[in-house]
């Protein structure tokens, strides 16, 4: 009986450790990440939410898309791509 007390007594602390670490840091979230995302020029359609035709026309429309091309395969950053998308937007207003 006394272990089982023991048990939950490192458990309790641990959880009050983590949430302490956690209020602590709450208003201090991590804006951004530091990995990029590529996405490749056949899944893009998925990520952009129109259709297969939709993209090939907009990136003939607009050739200054964001883009690495790596062994004959094009990807696009996401968070450049949707920046760039974005600014699309807002010239055509």
């Amino acid at each position: 009986m006394e272990i089982n007390l023991i048990w939950i007594a490192v458990g309790l602390a641990v959880l009050g450790y983590f949430i302490g670490d956690g209020l602590r840091n709450f208003g201090n979230s991590k804006k951004g990440s530091s990995y990029y995302y590529f996405l490749k020029e056949n899944e893009l359609h998925y990520y952009v939410n129109l259709s297969e035709n939709e993209i090939k026309e907009l990136l003939r429309e607009y050739p200054g898309a964001p883009n690495v091309v790596l062994n004959g395969n094009t990807y696009y950053p996401t968070r450049q791509f949707q920046d760039w998308l974005h600014n699309i937007e807002l010239n055509n207003k």
